[in-house]
Order: C-alpha cells, then sequence, then structure tokens
C-alpha cells in the first residue's frame, strides 16, 4: 500500500513540474540608447561595472530583478524577455539619476534614456608620434560635481576603458575645471615595448570621472592605432 502511495505522489509531483517548466520560450525585446540632453550623442560607457537597467516584471510577489548590461557605446538590447510590464531604471550611471518608469514590453519596444553626463570630454585629439601616443582634451562640467580624475586607457579591444586596459595613464585632479583649460595625458609606447609589442592594433580611450557617489568614468569613443 505504501509504495502505490508513493508512486502516486511521485508521478504527481512529476506532472506538476512539467506544468511549471511548459512556458512558452520568451518573445519580447526591449533595445535603445542613452542620448546626452545637451548634444544629442550616445552616452559612452564601461562594459564591466558601467551602467545597467533594472528590470521588475510586475505580477510577482517577491520581485526578482534583472539586469541589462549597457553596451560601451550607450546601446543595450535584450531579445529574451517575456511579454509583460516592467519598471524600468538605469543605475550606476555615468549620468544624473533617472527616475524609475513602468513600460509594457512586447515584441520589438524600444525605449531611449535622454541623461545628462556627469561630465562632458570636449575637443578630444588622440595622437601617435615618435614611439608616444598623446591625448589633449577638455572637460566641462554639467553640475555642481567637479573633476575626482582624468584617464587614458589603451587596450587590444575596442572595448577599452578603466576596467579593461593593458596599460594607462590617469592622474588625481579633485576641483572645478574651465571648459578651456587643456588636459594632455601621455603614453610611451616605445618605452613600454614589453606590453604595445603584443599586438599590431591597440585602442586608446580618454576618459574623466567626477566626484559624485556611484560614479562611473565618461569617455569618448576609442580610437584604433596601428603601432
Amino acid at each position: 500500500m505504501k509504495t502505490s502511495f508513493y508512486t502516486f505522489c511521485l508521478c504527481a509531483i512529476g506532472l506538476f513540474s512539467c506544468e511549471l517548466d511548459n512556458y512558452d520560450a520568451p518573445t519580447a525585446s526591449l533595445s535603445g540608447q542613452f542620448i546626452d540632453a545637451q548634444t544629442g550623442e550616445l552616452v559612452e560607457q564601461d562594459l564591466i561595472n558601467g551602467t545597467v537597467i533594472q528590470l521588475a516584471e510586475h505580477g510577482y510577489d517577491p520581485v526578482g530583478l534583472q539586469y541589462m548590461v549597457v553596451k560601451n557605446d550607450g546601446t543595450f538590447e535584450n531579445k529574451l524577455l517575456f511579454e509583460n510590464t516592467y519598471t524600468v531604471q538605469p543605475v550606476r550611471g555615468n549620468f544624473y539619476p533617472v527616475d524609475a518608469q513602468d513600460l509594457a514590453i512586447g515584441s520589438g519596444t524600444t525605449m531611449d534614456f535622454v541623461v545628462t553626463p556627469y561630465l562632458r570630454i570636449i575637443n578630444p585629439q588622440i595622437t601617435y608620434l615618435n614611439g608616444k601616443v598623446t591625448a589633449t582634451f577638455s572637460i566641462e562640467q554639467t553640475g555642481a560635481s567637479n573633476v575626482r580624475k582624468i584617464g587614458f586607457f589603451a587596450h587590444p579591444n575596442s572595448v577599452v576603458g578603466q576596467p579593461v586596459q593593458s596599460f594607462s595613464v590617469e592622474n588625481d585632479i579633485n576641483r572645478d575645471v574651465s571648459a578651456d583649460e587643456v588636459f594632455s595625458l601621455e603614453m610611451d609606447v616605445a618605452a613600454n615595448s614589453a606590453i604595445f609589442g603584443k599586438a599590431d592594433d591597440f585602442f586608446f580611450r580618454i576618459g574623466a570621472i567626477a566626484n559624485a557617489a556611484e560614479s562611473k568614468y565618461n569617455y569618448v569613443p576609442a580610437k584604433r592605432i596601428t603601432l
């Protein structure tokens, strides 16, 4: 009698489990970009430890949060979402905080975030001459936060930035700056051939980080140079 009872229970559990696992495949997607409210340009990010988009799917208690990673160029896309309403909010950004929004996500949903970056890097120039790569640029502060640090980063991959670099030069600033002030950072490629000799091409990227809580580096697009 006991054996029959246990067999019945196992079958019931098996049927119940099959029912829970037989969800339809996700058919919804969300894509978009982060746009500078003043310039209309994409807000460049770090791929690692950069901005993520927090998604809270409605209809669950407690709600399990999902996170979308934003690409280096400031765009994002996730094609593996279930059709539903979500509360959407970017977090850990290199821009002033954005409020959460409720969004019905279905097939091909798009959503752009118009934001104000903590800093804008203006008039960037990256040159390679006589075995040295030099970055010159200015910085525009967009709010009360001043400049904590500037950086110049190199890596064989285009996702180069502060967290992904083979060689870097960073200087502490910790003060207000004027948009007319010109900064210069230099890498001596010839003197560091053990690093730069590992690849023919390297990507170089200028960055600056503000004195704001949880702020991340603001960047310009990486420049590819054949050494």
